[in-house]
């Protein structure tokens, strides 16, 4: 679904990439504005993301390798949503997978774009709370290397602060539930 209804012109496709979670696009366009040149997107199936919470305030993140950026990363368990898939059911398998963790209260933090520069991912935020930690967890994807960290509300305010890598989703979840729990 898109929050956006006022797309560009396609004067011209100049290069097209399938890739295994999202796809690139580059076109020439005419912008609504009457501008024209070319652009390039990443176009991705939107991700969902849990701020999960623990009955004694803890939040629980993951420490993540990113290839990307060639180190380990703190988030918020989140995953790539499957075509067709409610963002509510991406998150509850993901939740499990990448914590050990199953939640059993959920709420709708909102929506945003991630990067919309140069893609148009949006990002479904959920708090989830009266968490129950899994005897048999199931297993991790194969590509993930991941490490679970359990943080008080101002132990990660202090690292966001501190301006350690945490991924941009996560700062905005952050403080999405802050808000909520306010």
């Amino acid at each position: 679904m898109s929050l956006f209804q006022e797309p560009p012109e396609i004067l011209k496709p100049l290069m097209f990439y399938d890739g295994r979670k999202y796809t690139f696009e580059a076109n020439r366009l005419r912008l609504p504005n009457g501008s024209e040149g070319d652009w390039s997107c990443v176009r991705h199936p939107g991700g969902a993301m849990a701020v999960p919470i623990t009955s004694d305030g803890q939040f629980v993140l993951v420490k993540q390798y990113r290839f990307a950026l060639k180190g380990r990363l703190l988030e918020f368990p989140a995953g790539t949503v499957e075509v067709h898939e409610d963002p509510g059911v991406t998150i509850r398998r993901e939740i499990e997978e990448e914590t050990g963790y199953r939640a059993h209260q959920w709420q709708k933090l909102g929506e945003f774009p991630l990067a919309p520069g140069y893609s148009d991912e949006i990002i479904y935020a959920f708090l989830a709370q009266d968490l129950e930690l899994l005897e048999n967890p199931p297993e991790q994807d194969e590509d993930e290397d991941i490490e679970t960290v359990l943080m008080t509300s101002e132990e990660l305010e202090k690292a966001i602060l501190a301006g350690e890598p945490i991924d941009a989703k996560s700062i905005c979840g952050f403080y999405m539930a802050q808000a909520m729990l306010a």
